[in-house]
């Protein structure tokens, strides 16, 4: 494919031939006989986006799954009208996510009990670490006898009962490419071979079309009641030993502050992650800063500041707000940081998350945290890094992935505005994914 007119980021006028690979980038080049031509216009042209921590099979079970928390159902009233009237799907199954104590406080098996008796039932909390099963649902997996039915979802022997709920992937790879991505990370944790297999099969069959890296085996979810330092830096160096970077889910301070010990116990390798980094006390910049210096690299998550930030001013402490989500902190600290919608915790929109890290921006307008804005550039060059490594940027330039995205707009337009409207087309491996006509 000859891409003519377009407008790359640091303001140059290119046309771009294009496959696998970016093939040759110029000034005005010829096309080829039988080659596809795209006129940009003097629309940008960039690298694709890549989301660096996503988690596919969920979000694709999303699309026939009942939202049960905020902005679409706020009481307890509102909640077992909707459970009530649910209809299982074709497993037999109610599947709720999204769940949040501030719609009904804490779920157990009566609450659902009292919705739905008849029907298994099963609803995710909002953070995604904690399931809830109604009466029937224990009884299909053999613990009807389990006191509460909240069961975590780290604990792999209770979701091995449940049955395999099939999901299309089709329509996430369309919504996907539509907003120009070309690649995603799965940081499912404990995604069994079985599980990669499969996604890589839907992808060399087209229904789903990004390019796919995944952190298993090398993901670890911490929790702050089970936290064991020589644990940890153990589990590092054995994933080291093998050559294989980790991945260390940090959502509380204590979570970050074990795992920055930790890697100064086993070492880093040269692509190393920190996911979400919530919550960063100032002390833990410097040590951050260090470990960057190794190759650690932060995968944040400021569309959260938009989601749920009335949220946090409402229930975090004042003193502790400057810590939520930092992003500016982290990049003047010269840790590399990539970006990522945390799809389906997060509503899977990057260029949302990029309008949240320049504004940061809650739900009912307030600001939180205005320090750690960056700007719109800054922003979009997080979700144009390597897959492998978040914090290094991709280019065009010969040589590179032939994955890109071509927006309606130069530039500083498209900066100004970072919606996903203005993408006009999607390309990958050199072939149209998406095209708006």
């Amino acid at each position: 494919m000859l891409i003519r007119r377009a407008s790359l980021l640091d303001g140059a006028r290119v046309d771009i031939r294009v496959s696998a690979e970016i093939d040759e980038v110029g000034d005005t080049l010829t096309a080829k006989r039988g080659e596809d031509v795209l006129d940009a216009a003097g629309g940008t042209v960039m690298p694709g986006l890549h989301d660096h921590h996503v988690h596919l099979r969920s979000a694709a079970a999303v699309v026939d799954s009942l939202s049960l928390g905020p902005p679409q159902v706020h009481t307890k009233d509102q909640l077992m009208q909707v459970l009530s009237s649910a209809a299982p799907g074709a497993d037999g199954w109610i599947r709720g996510v999204g769940y949040h104590e501030s719609v009904a406080g804490p779920l157990d098996r009566g609450a659902l009990d009292a919705a739905v008796s008849g029907i298994p039932v099963r609803v995710q909390d909002r953070s995604g670490a904690l399931w809830i099963l109604n009466s029937a649902a224990l009884g299909r997996i053999g613990m009807a006898e389990h006191p509460d039915g909240r069961l975590r979802s780290a604990d792999r022997g209770w979701s091995r009962a449940l049955q395999r709920r099939e999901t299309d992937l089709s329509q996430l790879s369309r919504r996907l490419t539509a907003v120009g991505v070309t690649g995603v990370t799965d940081a499912t944790p404990d995604l069994e071979a079985a599980d990669m297999v499969s996604l890589i099969l839907a992808r060399r069959r087209g229904e789903f079309r990004p390019r796919l890296r995944f952190l298993a085996p090398g993901k670890k979810i911490l929790h702050d009641d089970s936290l064991d330092l020589d644990y940890l830096a153990g589990w590092i160096a054995i994933q080291h030993n093998a050559d294989r970077p980790v991945a260390v889910h940090c959502v509380t301070a204590a979570q970050l502050v074990l795992t920055i010990a930790a890697f100064r116990i086993a070492g880093s390798h040269r692509s190393d992650r920190i996911e979400h980094a919530a919550v960063v006390p100032s002390d833990c910049l410097a040590d951050l800063t260090d470990l960057a210096g190794l190759g650690l690299t932060v995968v944040t998550q400021p569309n959260f500041v938009a989601e749920r930030g009335d949220q946090y001013l409402a229930q975090v402490p004042v003193a502790e707000h400057d810590q939520l989500w930092r992003l500016a902190s982290l990049v003047n600290a010269d840790v590399p940081v990539g970006l990522s919608t945390d799809m389906p915790f997060g509503r899977g929109d990057p260029w949302a998350v990029m309008r949240a890290a320049v504004h940061r921006r809650t739900p009912s307008g307030a600001t939180l945290n205005a320090v750690e804005c960056v700007s719109a550039r800054a922003a979009l060059g997080m979700f144009l890094g390597r897959s492998d490594q978040p914090g290094r940027a991709r280019t065009i330039r010969v040589g590179e992935p032939g994955d890109l995205c071509v927006l309606t707009e130069p530039p500083a337009a498209a900066l100004a505005e970072l919606d996903p409207d203005l993408v006009s087309a999607t390309i990958i491996d050199g072939e149209v994914a998406y095209a708006a006509q």
